[in-house]
């Protein structure tokens, strides 16, 4: 087998699962595509081993996170992107172990912040119930 070969094999398997639609490994996933070892999951994309997750992307070992892209060990997460080790983040972006923050970019190891600014629990948690109710949010 020449380059050329090899090289025009690998194209073709890439795009077969590219359009699979199949989700091995899963259970009681709904209208999800090529996710693969996920449970429970609706609406999901080429996610590994999340569970109790909804329109999320790219994401691996998430749990009952809604509408997430690329996260990685991430729980209770809402609209976030590119974030790891992270729970209870709603639309935050590129945050690592973290928890219970809301419009957060690039923050590590910190709790409790919107929009990048620190907040006492008891203001987070009354902020926050107005700003979901506000942007429409679950």
């Amino acid at each position: 087998m020449n380059q050329q070969e090899f090289t025009r094999a690998l194209s073709e398997l890439r795009r077969e699962q590219e359009n699979s639609e199949t989700n091995p490994g899963s259970f009681e996933s709904k209208n999800c595509l090529r996710c693969t070892t996920c449970m429970f999951c609706q609406s999901c994309k080429a996610c590994y081993r999340c569970t109790h997750c909804t329109g999320c992307e790219l994401c691996s070992h998430a749990s009952h996170s809604v509408d997430c892209r690329h996260c990685h060990n991430c729980s209770y997460c809402i609209g976030s992107e590119s974030c790891s080790g992270s729970a209870y983040l709603v639309l935050c972006y590129s945050c690592t172990d973290c928890a219970y923050c809301f419009g957060c970019v690039g923050l590590g190891k910190q709790d409790f912040h919107i929009l990048n600014e620190r907040y006492s629990r008891d203001e987070y948690f009354k902020l926050t119930s107005e700003l979901k109710r506000t942007l429409s949010i679950r």
